[in-house]
């Protein structure tokens, strides 16, 4: 049982993920700035906004789990430390909680791989 439950704690936090970057990108469900507007794609909230689109999907699926994760755990580690941590240090004080959260899950999989329902595991057991 455990190394399926491995694979849902890849998909939770992947689709909460990805949700994150629909809203910057397509303002979808709701829009991140209060104008109801999306994000300049060239600005570095919209490469954010790809990334947690883009790569929130690929660890959906959990197709290239391991190098996606690792950069998607260095995203969050950018945005705790430029956008949270001079609000103070601590991430339930500074709003920073769920970027701390999100780079050690995505770190974790970056050593651990997406488990038994992924992409990955298909590919690999096809090929054999």
């Amino acid at each position: 049982m455990a190394p399926y439950m491995h694979s849902v704690l890849r998909i939770v936090p992947s689709f909460m993920f990805m949700l994150t970057g629909t809203m910057l990108l397509f303002a979808f469900p709701k829009s991140m700035n209060k104008d109801g507007s999306t994000v300049h794609l060239m600005s570095q909230i919209g490469v954010g906004g790809i990334l947690e689109f883009a790569g929130g999907f690929m660890l959906l699926i959990g197709l290239c789990t391991r190098p996606i994760a690792f950069v998607l755990a260095g995203e969050m580690a950018v945005a705790y430390f430029q956008f949270h941590a001079p609000d103070g240090l601590w991430p339930m004080s500074n709003g920073g909680t769920a970027a701390v959260l999100y780079c050690f899950i995505f770190l974790y999989f970056s050593f651990a791989g997406a488990g038994p329902w992924s992409m990955d595991t298909w590919i690999k057991n096809r090929n054999k």
